[in-house]
């Protein structure tokens, strides 16, 4: 017995001996392997998994990327982030592995605001659009919003180069007959991206599009929702990032006639006309763009500091942005500070979001677009002789009641100033790990001053010689935010439930005082004016408030069954002081699905990666309308003669029509949509269909004065709107080595219908264009061209069918209009819908490289179908006034009739007139919005100096545009719902071109 234990220690001896050594000789095999993570532009990704493939052993990258791990020298390393690509590195016995992570485009496990709350990107079931922040903040621009132009789709945005200027967004088509902008949230903070908030703040953007994803917003949402995250600290060691770029910008040129050109066609008119030949001055040959437009100059300065630890973090920023206009007088500067904190304690948490600006913008006076035409080349810049010394025309010399723009920025001046604090503090409890309160307090406050400076002096040929003036007002606005939600949120097996419930309340202030002087009096030793309203005389007084108030209730289920089948309801009741007690509340709710085909247990494919089904319907409201527009507005300020000794009394009358039965305007959404994914999803496709009818439009057409109404076309609920739209995003992006790129493609198609108008109204004139019900918007309504007469015999042959001659009166050389009614004459009645100003289709265009540190992108945007009326042409190619004229024209004459350009006559509107479809022109264009380069130095030579990213930038905006029209720009905008496509001044977008800096501590 004693020799078999004997036998049996002995083998286990053995035993431990022969692991002992497999064990010492797999320690001896382990190394520490260290490294650093970052993305392709040499940024530090920290919190980055690096795990050992097969193993739970692992560790996590620092602030500044950095790792250190021990493994075996023939293991491999798994690199993961949420965001990025996950990357596999085999060790090969090496001491140190730097990786570089790519972009995931699909990015399915990011987290998505979506209001009130987030989601993962891949369970969601709206049509809802993500912008990466660094597309527009590589961009030179004032505000978010001209940022995003080819980013999204359906997304349209139309800005312009004026300093201070603020872009139209229009998401998904014409929603209603008003504002098309969409609502903002900036931090939980209902607001406005305006041109006082700082692009480079920004961490996140979404663009909640269809009613189901924006549901949440109610009766507010009906334009589409954009929600800002701005940057918050994050743990590790204070970062502090450094940027400077610096901007000049050119305006476009028109091509005009100086003196002499313009000489010979000028008599020409005048000789046609039989009139006396103005006495031009041909030693005057003014080049008037020259005189007003210059290069602009944009600086943007930025800096930031930020940190954190496992409790608390905090961000700080602060922005000036200074723009030096293109044309004299315009200027525009923004100084912004920020302060982003939070902490945690246990179960509790706080933070706050404050944002402070002032910004000042010296306006543009006049329109000088328009003006810059409009004054001849024989009138000079400066004349002694006209009260102020400024050249504006003469009678019989250069009769022209054209505009001297440098008189009007020197005599007339506008400034406007504002001071905005705005931001909010929440606090949440977190009571278990499934249920959280969260309060949230916005606050917003603006200071706005307005000053107009009226100084003595003539701008245009026969003007009043009007005293010195100045016009001030100063306003406040106030709004308060009080928001309570609670989010319930827990995993039953497959079952994943969010539940969330709240209610807010907003109110909103608004108080101004105003003031005018005249005759103000002049420093004698300055020249200047004393503007400061206890001088002058005349003096005119008031001011008015205005208070809104809205209370809501909201509520949303989200449901995710085995990451399969998703459902998404929302509820939200909205009650406005806008609106009468009797139609004082709405309710607006969707309901969404999603079905994650990819996950289903049948659905077997390597290529195929992603696949998501989506479909939704919602409802949307909007009260778009003034504070009290459902009550009478009475004018107490009246006075009436009575009796017989005609005794003047006080009295008030009702001066403008109120409509108590205003109830909300309501937008009815569906779409149907497809998310996939393909090649690893390395290639992304993502579609929507939708179909949008908003009810019950709230809008004031206009009615006869006899009625009484003086005060503003009273609002009612008058028409049906309807938008059916599709939208296509294919996207690609690879990296192969050090080398990656991405390009993608948007395509946006939008139909526009006037259901019905209401008020029993068939149709609705603005300009030269008609709104019939069954039609779109704004259609282009004119007199129709047939060529020109060539001589006398086509004039009289031209007959109705009644032989009765059209147009007797022309001559060889003038316009043949066609007599579309057949009654033998040419009228308004012959006018006939020729055109849509809505484009068929836009696309974007988007592509960027990066290869060794440097980097290139570009954005080309396109609109194809639209036809649109350049104002320009409408002007400079009509000869029965005194304006210049377009370089190298070639009008119809006897020796010249091979042309289309009828011949010039002084005096006659035959030739000349506006309402026809001669100044109508194709919209189409194709133009690169963006081009940019980057070059990011590599960490061995930054290595010591304290520095741990340098980067600089060149950049150009709007340098190529592929278009046949003929005005400064067809990428232009007119915030007249009914004349959307009059180009009448509008301010051209601007090349810019930009050179940056980039540090980071």
């Amino acid at each position: 017995m004693k020799t078999k234990f004997t036998h049996f220690l002995t083998k286990r001896y053995y035993l431990l001996v022969f692991f002992s050594l497999l064990l010492q000789s797999a320690f001896a095999q382990q190394i520490t392997v260290t490294g650093k993570v970052t993305t392709a532009d040499g940024q530090a990704i920290p919190f980055a998994n690096v795990l050992i493939k097969g193993t739970q052993n692992g560790a996590v990258t620092d602030f500044d990327g950095s790792y250190k791990i021990a493994a075996g020298g023939n293991q491999t390393l798994v690199f993961s982030s949420q965001g990025y690509k996950t990357v596999e590195m085999a060790i090969n016995n090496k001491t140190s592995l730097n990786v570089i992570m790519a972009e995931d485009a699909m990015k399915l496990d990011e987290i998505v605001v979506v209001g009130y709350g987030s989601q993962q990107k891949k369970d969601l079931t709206g049509a809802v659009a993500l912008v990466k922040p660094d597309e527009i903040q590589k961009r030179q621009v004032t505000t978010v919003a001209d940022g995003l132009q080819g980013l999204v789709t359906g997304v349209k945005v139309r800005g312009g180069g004026r300093p201070g200027q603020e872009a139209n967004v229009e998401i998904r088509g014409l929603k209603n007959l008003q504002n098309t902008n969409p609502l903002y949230v900036i931090d939980g903070l209902v607001t406005s991206a305006n041109r006082d908030f700082n692009p480079n703040d920004i961490e996140s953007i979404q663009v909640l599009k269809d009613a189901s994803a924006a549901a949440i917003y109610g009766s507010r949402a009906a334009n589409g929702v954009i929600i800002i995250t701005t940057k918050k600290g994050k743990k590790g060691p204070l970062q502090v990032e450094v940027s400077a770029k610096s901007s000049f910008t050119v305006m476009p040129r028109y091509d005009l006639m100086g003196t002499e050109e313009f000489a010979k066609y000028n008599n020409m008119a005048y000789d046609n006309a039989g009139f006396q030949r103005q006495n031009l001055n041909m030693a005057v040959d003014t080049d008037w763009q020259d005189a007003v437009f210059r290069t602009g100059m944009i600086q943007d300065y930025n800096a930031s500091f930020s940190g954190g630890n496992e409790n608390s973090s905090f961000f700080m920023s602060g922005n000036y942005f200074g723009n030096e206009g293109t044309v004299v007088g315009t200027d525009f500067d923004r100084i912004s500070f920020r302060v982003n904190s939070s902490g945690t304690k246990g179960i509790f948490s706080i933070g706050e979001n404050l944002a402070i600006s002032n910004s000042k913008t010296d306006e543009m006076s006049g329109n000088p677009i328009i003006d810059v035409y409009r004054m001849t080349p024989t009138i000079p810049l400066y004349d002694a002789s006209n009260p102020g010394g400024y050249g504006y025309g003469k009678q019989g010399v250069a009769d022209t009641f054209g505009t001297n723009p440098l008189a009007l920025a020197d005599f007339s001046n506008v400034t406007n100033q504002n001071f905005r604090i705005r931001g909010n503090i929440w606090s949440e409890l977190k009571f278990v790990p499934w249920l959280k309160y969260r309060f949230n307090f916005g606050y917003e406050t603006s200071f706005d001053s307005y000053k107009y400076m009226r100084k003595k002096g003539s701008w245009t040929l026969n003007q009043p010689q009007d005293p010195s003036q100045t016009d001030q007002n100063k306003g406040r606005s106030e709004t308060l935010l009080f928001e309570n939600t609670l989010t319930f949120k827990k995993e039953f097996g497959k079952h994943d439930i969010t539940l969330l419930v709240g209610q807010t309340y907003q109110k909103d202030n608004y108080d101004q005082i105003y003031g005018t002087k005249r005759n103000l009096p002049m420093n004698s030793g300055t020249g200047e004016y004393y503007e400061v309203l206890n001088q002058g005389d005349s003096p005119v007084v008031g001011g008015f408030i205005n208070e809104a108030a809205l209370t809501s209730y909201l509520g949303r289920l989200e449901y995710n069954y085995d990451n399969r089948y998703l459902f998404n309801a929302v509820l939200r009741r909205d009650g406005s002081s806008k609106f009468s007690d009797a139609n004082k509340w709405g309710n607006f709710p969707s309901v969404s699905v999603g079905w994650r085909i990819n996950n289903e247990s049948f659905f077997k494919s390597e290529f195929i990666k992603d696949l998501k089904l989506r479909a939704s319907y919602g409802e949307l409201g909007s009260g778009n309308i003034g504070n009290y527009e459902y009550k009478s507005f009475v004018n107490n300020f009246g006075q009436i003669v009575l009796g017989k000794d005609q005794t003047l009394y006080p009295s008030a009358a009702q001066v403008k029509l109120s409509n108590a039965e205003l109830r909300w305007e309501k937008l009815k959404q569906t779409n149907i949509g497809l998310d996939l994914g393909v090649l690893n999803n390395d290639l992304r496709l993502t579609a929507d269909y939708f179909i949008a009818r908003t009810e019950d439009v709230l809008f004031g057409f206009p009615i006869l004065l006899t009625t009484g109404n003086d005060g503003g076309n009273p609002i009612s609920n008058a028409a049906t709107v309807e938008n059916k739209g599709f939208e296509l995003e294919l996207a690609y992006s690879k990296k192969i080595n050090d080398f990656s790129f991405n390009a993608s493609v948007n395509f946006t198609k939008i139909n526009n219908k006037l259901v019905s108008l209401g008020n029993g109204q068939n149709e609705n004139y603005s300009g030269n264009t008609v709104t019939r019900a069954g039609m779109p918007v704004g259609m282009w309504y004119v007199l129709e061209t047939d060529g020109l007469f060539q001589n006398q015999q086509e004039i009289d042959n031209y007959k109705n069918a009644n032989g009765k001659v059209i147009m007797p009166n022309a001559v060889p050389g003038d316009i043949r209009f066609k007599d579309n009614n057949g009654d033998g004459q040419i009228t308004n009645e012959d006018k006939a819908v020729v055109g849509s100003p809505w484009p068929e289709f836009e696309m974007g265009f988007n592509a960027g490289a990066d290869y060794k540190g440097f980097d290139f992108s570009m954005n080309w945007i396109a609109s194809n179908g639209a036809m649109v009326y350049d104002g320009f042409r409408s002007v400079v190619d009509r000869f029965d006034d005194n304006s210049n004229y377009r370089r190298g024209i070639q009008p119809w004459t006897p020796e010249n009739p091979n042309t289309d350009f009828p011949r010039v006559t002084k005096g006659s509107t035959l030739n000349s007139r506006g309402d026809t479809d001669r100044f109508l022109e194709s919209g189409n264009f194709i133009r690169l919005k963006y081009i940019g380069f980057g070059y990011s130095f590599p960490q061995n030579v930054l290595q010591g100096s304290g520095i741990s990213r340098a980067r600089l930038t060149l950049s150009a905006q709007n340098i190529i545009t592929i278009t046949k029209y003929q005005g400064l720009d067809p990428e232009f905008t007119n915030s007249n719902i009914f004349e959307r496509g009059v180009d009448n001044g509008a301010f051209p977008n601007l090349k810019t071109y930009s050179l940056g800096v980039e540090f980071s501590f």
